[in-house]
């Protein structure tokens, strides 16, 4: 793994707004010299290197399959703050193993030992288009002799084909309340795949979406009934809102992708169960529900909330290091994980983002951050494999 810097490709910003990343521009807070997709510089593997991170990948994955199980079988729904008046839903859910389409690690590693889990993005990720689309396309134009570890638009089109889907278009859902863009553009991107796939598809925002009393449906603007609904709404929004008896009871009669069971995935606690469940796993950093343990006498912790984003309402307390990031998020909880900085390359720190879709490793993306905790100020950058 090393970092390398390139002359950007003449009119970039025409090049990847006219792939999709329409919302570079607003992905970031004002003021911030760095822009969003940097391609100035970009990261190298050997391909030895991306076969070993797809194994720890896919392992990890079915670790928190194994994970999930486990909360449903101990009846471990607090320790994630899941509300009681939906964790029966979220078991029959995981018991029917609703249909997933995708989740993106987040992982540190340096190029010279394991990578670690840092959380799993598993109801609501983004970062996709710019990792399968557009990095893709920079490296054919600036090194078409090399690879990359890149099959996700293939692969989600073919998980598209394989899903038992029920009659009707499948509806997309984006919200309006995202002011950069950034989920309507993925939203709209993953729609692509599933017409690619052969389906018909219609697009609707959440607060678009009706609830016909009479037939005890959702339905859309035209009054179509809404039979599959593909989201990045988060459920432990969804499950707050006063329409969430009806989404609840509309588990079996509809089919969400994300699926209900992924509110087992979604969420940083999963992060202790996995330490409890694999302890001393060379992919896992030590992580509890109860306080930061010998963590606090030792190599310090991170305490992150469990339904936290972008690193809000976040505290690290190391040796030589005590940092708090604003946020209003923590009221479920916080997990305390032992805190590993992330490795420098050249004053900038990756954070790897590897994607399974359809339970298989398909796909990296990186973002960089120049401090300890990767937020919105973080840049996309792309990745080779050469040699």
């Amino acid at each position: 793994m090393r970092r390398r810097t390139s002359a950007p490709r003449e009119n970039w910003a025409a090049i990847i707004e006219s792939q999709g990343l329409a919302f570079h521009r607003s992905a970031h807070p004002e003021g911030l010299s760095r822009p969003y997709w940097d391609e100035g510089v970009h990261y190298v593997f050997t391909l030895d290197e991306v076969l070993r991170l797809e194994g720890q990948v896919e392992e990890l994955h079915r670790m928190c399959l194994a994970a999930a199980d486990h909360v449903v079988t101990h009846d471990r729904y607090a320790d994630l703050g899941i509300p009681p008046h939906c964790r029966a839903a979220v078991a029959e859910s995981w018991r029917r193993r609703d249909p997933h389409l995708f989740g993106r690690f987040d992982l540190r590693y340096d190029g010279t030992g394991p990578a670690k889990l840092l959380e799993y993005n598993a109801d609501t990720p983004t970062s996709l288009v710019e990792t399968s689309v557009v990095q893709w396309f920079w490296l054919k134009d600036v090194h078409p002799g090399d690879d990359q570890w890149n099959s996700v638009h293939e692969r989600l089109v073919d998980r598209w084909k394989s899903l038992t889907l029920q009659t009707g278009p499948v509806h997309f859902g984006w919200t309006s309340a995202d002011e950069t863009g950034e989920e309507a553009m993925t939203v709209g991107y993953l729609q692509e795949t599933a017409e690619q796939a052969g389906l018909t598809t219609a697009a609707v925002a959440m607060e678009d979406i009706g609830w016909d009393a009479l037939n005890h449906r959702f339905v859309d603007m035209e009054h179509r009934v809404i039979r599959t609904l593909c989201k990045l709404y988060p459920w432990e929004w969804l499950v707050a809102e006063p329409f969430a008896p009806q989404a609840l009871a509309q588990q079996v009669s509809m089919t969400w992708i994300e699926p209900l069971w992924k509110m087992l995935l979604s969420n940083k606690a999963l992060l202790a169960i996995l330490w409890e469940l694999y302890p001393g796993h060379p992919n896992l950093l030590p992580a509890y529900l109860d306080g930061p343990r010998e963590l606090a006498s030792g190599p310090g912790y991170a305490r992150k909330p469990l339904l936290g984003r972008e690193g809000a309402s976040m505290r690290i307390s190391a040796p030589g290091v005590e940092l708090e990031t604003h946020g209003g998020y923590g009221a479920e909880g916080f997990v305390y994980q032992e805190f590993r900085p992330l490795p420098v390359f050249d004053g900038w720190r990756p954070v790897l983002g590897a994607w399974v879709i359809d339970d298989e490793a398909a796909g990296l993306g990186i973002r960089e951050t120049s401090g300890l905790v990767t937020d919105d100020t973080s840049s996309f950058v792309p990745h080779r494999i050469h040699g």
